[in-house]
């Protein structure tokens, strides 16, 4: 039987990882991801194709649309890929992956012959309503931070392609889970039920309000929308129960369940709680490690972002489920927050880390722009004279196997490897070249040689080019730590050879 075939972008992600457990049975999906399947824990399954591709750069996620183009398209595309964070600094990354990146996506998307191309964007795109009002599926992207304008920018780019990609925006409420893993309720939790002197204080009188969705009715609502063949293209969709729930509803309901009774709540006047926020970011900066809660959130204290969905319903017959509704929900994340601590750190600490402006895909790409340089000058380095008297024993591989090859296998693992952030591949690359070196007799010195001479090229290479001049760090450890690790992958092997070798 023949499933749907799909294409879902930031399948690593908290939302992309839930949709491919759902849809794997019964779909074939083409999972696009930075990160590796192993290290996001995305599911592994023979319906899953796994490209680890970033979609800011063009080339690469081109080839990987070629792939699914030769296996039969996709149907729909889910583009999850976005950058957000709570930092409210205006990272380039933002108009990198939101805005670059999802163009990339559009113009490579055109001959997958995919019929529906699901955007999610989130409430938080949008101003907050006046008093008394709501969101609803009318609201454009019209907020003013940086997330905001990149969304706007994202579904002013949908009308571009409409006629080639009929398209279904999905305005998400707050997503949650049984784990919670939604950096702003964790922060609260954390606080609320320790014993910090702050876990009784809230901003203004409590009353900052948002919907939360729970992440198996989003679920829920992506397989809604894929399986629907009538919605007019461009449809807005608020993915959200019907109001808000405040601060100080989750407070009272969070102590009641954790120590057995409900407390109650001091309360900041609000014009206190700014300059309160400024003095403790400006502790943590000095002392390295800056608060969860920013001087930016401060302007949003007692305001209320209510959403109203029965136009959605209407449509399409989904809603959240009142068992899910958080308020509902908050019994099962105290109840896991008390039987697996640990567990529960792992997921939270992981949504909540923070994704500054990485500078890393800068060198990346600087690394690309001069690989063609620094591929002919490690050639030269390795094949010259000085590199023969060096490394006498490396022509014995022959030129296809030879890291100096021209092919330049060597050189492009290491570049991947920078991208990503994940030394994977190229440790797997530096324990294979160790193999077969060990068979053919070079000597373990050469190989981790010929590695450091790639590395001191790259260096000198990128010293040559102005943008380079404040990646020290990156260079450090994406590119010569990355090298490090791999020449101690050879020689793990050739110990583990040579202690096969003695014993047979």
């Amino acid at each position: 039987m023949s499933r749907p075939q799909l294409l879902v972008t930031g399948a690593s992600g908290f939302i992309g990882r839930h949709l491919l457990e759902s849809l794997k049975d019964d779909h074939l999906v083409f999972a696009l991801a930075r990160r590796s399947q192993a290290r996001s824990g995305a599911p592994v399954h023979p319906n899953i194709r796994w490209f680890q591709v970033d979609i800011g750069d063009r080339t690469a996620l081109e080839a990987v649309f070629r792939v699914v183009r030769d296996a039969g398209g996709a149907e729909a595309l889910v583009h999850l890929a976005a950058h957000y964070d709570f930092t409210g600094e205006e990272y380039f990354e933002y108009w990198r992956t939101n805005v670059h990146g999802m163009r990339n996506v559009l113009e490579a998307s055109r001959d997958l012959g995919v019929r529906r191309f699901v955007f999610p964007s989130s409430l938080a795109a949008c101003r907050l309503p006046p008093p008394g009002k709501a969101l609803d599926e009318t609201r454009r992207p019209d907020g003013e931070h940086i997330y905001a304008r990149t969304k706007k920018a994202g579904e002013d780019m949908l009308r571009e392609f409409q006629a080639q990609l009929p398209s279904v925006i999905l305005r998400f409420a707050a997503l949650f889970s049984d784990w919670c893993e939604y950096a702003p309720l964790y922060t609260f939790l954390r606080t609320w039920l320790s014993g910090a002197w702050n876990r009784r204080i809230l901003g203004g009188r409590g009353r900052s309000a948002i919907p939360y969705l729970h992440i198996r009715d989003a679920i829920h609502l992506f397989r809604t929308v894929l399986t629907r063949g009538d919605l007019p293209p461009g449809q807005v969709v608020v993915a959200s129960p019907d109001g808000a729930v405040a601060h100080r509803e989750l407070f009272e309901e969070a102590t009641l369940l954790y120590f057995g009774e409900r407390r109650r709540p001091l309360f900041m006047p609000r014009p206190l709680c700014g300059p309160g926020m400024w003095a403790r970011d400006l502790a943590g900066r000095l002392l390295g490690e800056r608060p969860f809660e920013r001087p930016w959130m401060a302007r949003y204290i007692d305001t209320c972002m209510t959403a109203d969905g029965r136009s959605t319903r209407a449509l399409l017959g989904w809603e959240p489920r009142p068992r899910f509704l958080i308020l509902r929900r908050l019994p099962f994340l105290i109840q896991n927050l008390r039987c697996d601590p640990v567990e529960w750190r792992r997921r939270n600490h992981a949504a909540m880390k923070q994704v500054r402006l990485q500078k890393h895909l800068i060198l990346h790409a600087l690394l690309r722009a001069h690989a063609s340089t620094i591929a002919e000058r490690y050639r030269a380095a390795l094949l010259g004279e000085e590199g023969r008297r060096r490394f006498p024993h490396l022509d014995r591989l022959g030129e296809a196997e030879h890291p100096g090859n021209r092919h330049g296998f060597a050189l492009r693992h290491l570049i991947d490897t920078v991208s990503t952030g994940e030394r994977t591949e190229f440790v797997a690359y530096c324990r294979d070249l160790a193999e077969r070196c060990f068979e053919s007799g070079v000597p373990a010195e050469e190989v981790c040689g010929a590695l450091e001479v790639m590395g001191s090229v790259a260096v000198r290479a990128l010293r040559q080019d102005p943008e380079a001049a404040d990646l020290q760090t990156e260079i450090h450890d994406h590119l010569l730590m990355t090298l490090r690790w791999g020449c101690d992958e050879v020689q793990e092997v050739y110990e583990q050879l040579g202690a096969r070798a003695l014993v047979s």
